[in-house]
């Protein structure tokens, strides 16, 4: 314990408590002088957006370009199209999209090709069909790490959450100057300053619930110095980096004296030692071996310091993965029931290969697994006591859309004892997918019989020149034309239909050998006037 005070210890066996638990235990002596400041915000709910409206995500990630952002939205029905991004300066950004129709969307925004923080984004179009604190997410580098008396900032979006209260709190070493911003679009951006190095704690909480991932771990280093002068040297061009193969690259120390260490994380969160060698008195290079493909995450420090874009990204091998592509679906993200097994199917045939993560968090730990199926993976739980699950479902480290999904779990009776929280997770490495679901075909609303074809090219043609003719549908609503021409010795490989623009079509097409041919042409399923067309070409 690093503060005086009451503690409750809980010790169970089994889901049950072992005789006597919960204990009580006082705890005295002098503590850690941890430094608290909080703030409280009131944060009103957002106008229900309508089809055809503009919609506008803000988001603020200093040190980048936009020129090296892009964003991408994905329709309810699936359909994915490129978004806007505006420059607000100071880089302060803006994602602008129009939707066609109600319902999530998922707004996905990446910088030099990796998502940002918080992305991919959830954004509703119509009315909340969910809200609350496992709604809110945050991002941004203060959540990462920080130097004293520099402002550290990050975003929180609070707009799928609807109203409530937004609490922030730092705790430390030394008292935190917190700064609030309010963009008045369901999101803010906070900065917090400390004056004295070491670990702190940035709370996020939302109506006196944290929100997913809260509390935040950030270590605050102290002032540069050196660490500022030391800049990354060679580093090996992405084909080259590849899995199960060591990757080299060098560190300038430009003059600074001291000691350098290096760590990576991988895209599952595991953390190992890169390995020093000394080239120079001015270079070192440092080397690892990736288990994963994917981001990971190099950490570099000297004197304990990180030096300038640490930690920074690396892609390893072929990271195909897209978080924003994953489905998740199934009863047991609607409701349970004690000692009831229930399920939910991850649908990843979208997504590539990754790391999937599961967690539920709740009153009871529940029993878990995961397996493979045809579409992805499938997740069944036992829920043990009554109350609110949360699932939370990360794929490469990011949350899936609609994640952390909350539970219901009722019942006439809690099989083992009720906790505060309790926790169940799963890790799994997943292979690509192919879905062999059947593409619907669109429903065309089309008349062939007002298809009108004319031109030389449908009575007779000319040996191996040019052929050609055309075919107007502009009365005949929409649908797909279809063209075949069957000659003496089989198909015609050369056949070209090109559209001129409002449903006007140009058939070109070479005969190779001498006689009778037939050619037709279809609107969707039906013949057009005239079809089959008969024709002899002749030299």
């Amino acid at each position: 314990p690093t503060e005086p005070g009451f503690y409750i210890i809980n010790l169970k066996f089994a889901d049950h408590h072992v005789p006597g638990s919960p204990f009580t235990v006082k705890v005295t002596g002098e503590g850690s002088n941890i430094q608290r400041e909080n703030i409280k915000k009131e944060r009103d709910a957002m106008p229900v957006t309508d089809v055809g409206s503009e919609c506008k995500l803000t988001f603020k990630i200093p040190g980048t370009s936009a020129f090296d952002m892009a964003a991408k939205v994905g329709s309810p029905s699936g359909e994915v199209e490129d978004a806007s991004i505006t420059d607000m300066d100071d880089c302060l950004y803006a994602v602008h999209f129009v939707p066609k129709e109600v319902g999530v969307h998922t707004v996905s925004v990446r910088y030099k090709d990796i998502h940002i923080p918080g992305s991919p984004f959830q954004f509703t179009v119509g009315p909340l069909n969910d809200y609350g604190s496992h709604r809110v997410h945050a991002g941004g580098p203060g959540l990462e790490r920080g130097s004293v008396n520099t402002p550290a900032e990050f975003n929180v979006w609070t707009r799928e959450a609807g109203a409530g209260n937004l609490s922030i709190s730092v705790e430390g070493p030394s008292k935190a100057d917190i700064d609030f911003k309010d963009r008045k679009d369901g999101s803010c951006y906070v900065l917090y300053k400390v004056s004295e190095p070491g670990e702190y704690r940035i709370g996020i909480k939302f109506n006196d619930q944290h929100i997913p991932d809260s509390p935040y771990k950030v270590y605050v280093m102290p002032a540069a110095a050196d660490a500022r002068r030391i800049e990354l040297g060679a580093i090996p061009p992405e084909h080259m980096l590849q899995v199960n193969k060591p990757v080299t690259f060098t560190v300038n120390l430009n003059g600074a004296r001291g000691q350098l260490d290096g760590k990576v994380v991988s895209p599952s969160g595991g953390e190992d030692d890169c390995f020093l060698m000394n080239i120079d008195d001015d270079q070192w290079s440092l080397r690892f071996m990736p288990r994963e493909n994917g981001i990971h995450r190099i950490h570099v420090r000297f004197n304990g310091v990180h030096i300038p874009e640490s930690p920074f990204p690396m892609r390893i091998g072929k990271d195909e993965a897209a978080p924003e592509a994953v489905q998740v679906h199934g009863n047991g993200l609607k409701e349970a029931r004690t000692g009831v097994k229930t399920d939910f199917i991850i649908d990843t045939c979208s997504a590539g290969a990754g790391s999937l993560a599961v967690t539920i968090d709740g009153p009871s730990k529940v029993s878990m697994d995961c397996t493979e199926v045809e579409e992805g993976y499938k997740v069944r739980y036992t829920p043990l006591a009554q109350g609110e699950y949360f699932i939370t479902v990360k794929f490469n480290g990011y949350h899936v859309v609609g994640s952390p999904f909350k539970v219901r779990c009722m019942g006439t009776r809690s099989i083992a004892d009720i906790s505060d929280v309790e926790t169940a997770s799963v890790v799994v490495e997943t292979v690509t997918k192919q879905s062999n679901k059947r593409l619907e075909m669109p429903k065309f609303r089309s008349d062939a019989s007002k298809v009108d074809a004319k031109g030389l090219g449908l009575k007779k043609a000319v040996l191996n020149r040019t052929n050609n003719f055309t075919v107007n549908c502009i009365s005949a609503g929409n649908n797909m034309l279809f063209v075949a021409l069957y000659g003496p010795k089989g198909p015609v490989d050369d056949v070209s239909v090109k559209h001129q623009g409002r449903n006007m079509y140009n058939v070109t097409y070479q005969c190779r050998e001498k006689g009778d041919y037939v050619m037709v042409i279809k609107w969707g399923d039906d013949h057009i006037p005239g079809s089959p067309f008969h024709l002899e070409c002749y030299s």
